[in-house]
């Protein structure tokens, strides 16, 4: 993955992806964790960060049945 962010270490494969990205960091974070403070541009992805609170794994591997908070995070897991 050749493009990498400079702000938090995040790599892209590619440039499209990795542009948006770089977006929202200079994006106004108007959607903020009620839990630790963290604030974030779009809204999915602070319900995304939410699970790190509660603890949900709603991605279960059909295979080995381990679960992931992140449905990417599952994929790289099927890989």
């Amino acid at each position: 993955r050749p493009y990498k962010c400079s702000d938090c270490g995040k790599r892209f494969g590619e440039a499209p992806l990795f542009l948006a990205h770089q977006r929202g960091h200079a994006t106004h974070k108007s959607y903020t964790c009620g839990d630790c403070g963290k604030g974030f541009a779009w809204a999915s992805h602070l319900e995304r960060h939410h699970r790190v609170h509660t603890g949900e794994k709603p991605f279960e591997c059909p295979e080995c049945g381990e679960a992931f908070s992140q449905g990417s995070h599952l994929a790289k897991h099927r890989r």
